[in-house]
């Protein structure tokens, strides 16, 4: 992603000359572990350019996006401990490498540690619209864990549910983040709301795009096991979909490997359920959802107000997070 290569050094620069790690270490050494494995870092990137695009230098925009990134691998954390993830960006997650406990408590410092970059700005009423947005942002980012959770017990999910799932779980903190970026440089109301429905529209496809991911990628791309969707029985677009388009048997298969008490050859399932998938297209059918909300996206940064040179890497960063293949 060459349009964002700046910014991820200079991100990165600050990331590693500023690591969490103090005494006890080894209650901090963890949170370095799991954010030197490396990501995207699309999140604190945002906060970056947005802050940027309305006219602002993006170094005074380094402690949002610090905060940012730590919340986002906090709730990796977290989450890779309720999936009982064993990879995360193809290294062992934190709670296999440092045991169950560390990586509980881990996870609640940086969740602290996160509040603490915003308290950093000298500004009180600043400091109160970033915590607005934050606050929102991270209550909605929990309510969108649970109804993931739910859904794995559930067999009333409609594609209207997922959708606001992973708005809630997923694209809230990267719309967030881009209003935060616009937040520091002092964007009004109205530029602050469409920077912040393009990064949640981009997010929604961003995570359409990995649920595919999950299970027609490269374990080395995805950077976990394939098909770990579908042992977590999650209900992703692609299974609902299944469901409206599923003939007698291949919707009794569908059920039974879903089914929240299913014991039995987990490669198996994989395999069985990934053959309806294909057979039923439901990747083109995902492809045209995709590119509807991507579309969205780019009416709302359209409509910005960020400066010709921010959209059009903005607009870069958006084609290139799709190009990842299947």
């Amino acid at each position: 992603m060459e349009v964002i290569k700046p910014y991820l050094k200079y991100f990165l620069e600050h990331l590693v000359a500023h690591p969490l790690t103090k005494e006890p270490k080894n209650l901090y050494s963890p949170g370095d572990y799991i954010l030197a494995l490396g990501g995207k870092r699309i999140r604190p990137l945002m906060v970056l350019m947005t802050c940027e695009g309305y006219g602002r230098d993006k170094s005074a925009a380094l402690n949002a996006s610090m905060c940012v990134e730590v919340f986002h691998n906090f709730t990796l954390l977290h989450d890779d401990i309720m999936d009982q993830a064993s990879l995360r960006r193809g290294q062992d997650t934190v709670h296999i490498k440092y045991g169950l406990n560390t990586g509980i408590l881990t996870g609640d410092v940086m969740l602290i540690q996160s509040y603490q970059y915003l308290l950093n700005y000298n500004d009180p009423q600043l400091i109160k619209s970033l915590l607005d947005v934050f606050n929102k942002m991270a209550f909605e980012v929990c309510e969108g864990q649970q109804m993931d959770m739910d859904f794995e017990t559930s067999n009333t999910v409609s594609i209207a549910d997922y959708i606001k799932m992973i708005s809630l779980k997923t694209s809230v903190l990267l719309a967030a983040s881009a209003q935060m970026g616009a937040i520091i440089a002092g964007a009004d109301a109205i530029q602050q709301g469409h920077i912040y429905a393009f990064a949640l529209n981009l997010g929604i496809a961003f995570q359409l795009h990995d649920d595919v991911l999950d299970i027609y990628g490269a374990s080395a791309q995805v950077g976990k096991k394939i098909g770990g969707d579908i042992l977590q029985n999650k209900k992703t677009y692609l299974y609902i979909k299944s469901l409206e388009l599923a003939d007698e048997s291949q919707l009794e298969k569908l059920k039974y490997y879903y089914q929240s008490e299913f014991i039995g050859d987990e490669d198996k399932k994989i395999i069985v359920v990934t053959d309806i998938f294909r057979s039923l297209n439901v990747i083109e059918y995902s492809r045209q959802v995709i590119e509807a909300y991507k579309d969205l996206a780019i009416s709302h940064l359209d409509a910005s107000g960020l400066d010709t040179s921010t959209k059009s890497k903005l607009l870069k960063f958006s084609e290139e997070l799709m190009k990842r293949e299947y």
